[in-house]
C-alpha cells in the first residue's frame, strides 16, 4: 500500500530553475533510465541532469534526517517522562 506522503522535491520550482519537466525526469530515473539514455531523448546537458540528480538527492536526505532528528527528540522526551516517574531506588 503506497503512503501519501508530502514529497521533498519542489518540482515546480526545479522545472522552473532548469527549464525543464523534473516529474518526467523523476519519472524516467525510477523506471531505471540511465542519465545518458535521459540525455540523449530530451536534449538536456548531462551535466544539468546530475545537478537535478543531486538537488533532488540532497532534499531528501534533509528530509530523512529531520524526520530521524524529530524521533530522535520525541524518544528523549519518552526518558526523560520515565526518568521522573519512576519511583526511587
Amino acid at each position: 500500500m503506497l503512503k501519501n506522503k508530502k514529497s521533498p522535491v519542489d518540482e515546480k520550482k526545479l522545472s522552473k530553475k532548469y527549464r525543464t519537466n523534473v516529474s518526467s525526469l523523476i519519472r524516467w530515473w525510477k523506471n531505471g533510465k540511465s542519465d545518458v539514455e535521459i540525455a540523449t531523448a530530451t536534449g538536456i546537458d548531462l551535466l544539468t541532469l546530475k545537478k537535478i540528480k543531486s538537488e533532488i538527492e540532497i532534499a531528501h536526505r534533509r528530509q530523512r534526517l529531520e524526520q530521524k532528528k524529530a524521533s530522535l527528540e520525541l524518544d528523549q522526551a519518552s526518558k526523560q517522562r520515565q526518568i521522573f516517574f519512576r519511583p526511587l531506588i
